[in-house]
């Protein structure tokens, strides 16, 4: 039986389809939340909904907005810092995208939860919510697991891996001494 981790070393197979994922996932995120926050903060409608004493206000309003700016653009830095591993076949990648993926399936609905106390008339999960939880929901599903189980994965993201000790628990300054002590006797 032959090896062919060599064969399966690099970005291609499956993981192409991921590296398209992580090239446009921060593109996809900032064409589509974008526009909606800077209408949001330069149109004057953070301040009708942060306002105390204004027709839209609600106490809540502040928190929920700031709460999902943050996110969003943490989620973009996050994404482009994915990306960055990728294409270096780090091996971080696997453990960040999983990350990530994961992260995101739990912000929708927290978020749809939160926001569900400042719109109390608009369903918690509209359908606009909805796709995206099951967009995550799917990343989760195939790539989780792909992630853990790939060979290729395995092969490809081992870049500035540590090294690890010759010797569980024994550094190599005890190496070194364990030596010089073998050969004196």
């Amino acid at each position: 039986m032959t090896d062919n981790s060599d064969d399966l070393k690099g970005l291609g197979g499956w993981l192409i389809l991921v590296g398209l994922g992580v090239v446009l996932g921060p593109f996809r995120i900032a064409v589509e939340i974008g526009p909606l926050f800077y209408e949001i903060l330069t149109d004057g409608s953070y301040e009708l909904l942060t306002t105390p004493g204004s027709e839209a206000y609600h106490p809540m309003w502040e928190p929920l907005l700031i709460f999902e700016i943050v996110y969003n653009a943490s989620i973009i830095l996050a994404s482009c810092y994915l990306a960055f591993l990728y294409f270096t076949k780090h091996y971080l990648f696997p453990k960040v995208y999983i990350a990530l993926v994961l992260f995101s399936l739990v912000f929708i609905p927290l978020d749809a939860w939160l926001a569900s106390f400042v719109l109390t008339d608009e369903p918690m999960f509209d359908p606009e919510t909805a796709k995206e939880f099951y967009r995550a929901l799917a990343l989760a599903v195939i790539w989780v697991p792909y992630m853990l189980r790939s060979q290729r994965v395995k092969a490809t993201f081992v870049e500035n891996m540590p090294d690890k000790p010759s010797q569980q628990g024994v550094s190599d300054a005890d190496e070194a001494i364990l030596d010089v002590n073998h050969t004196d006797t």
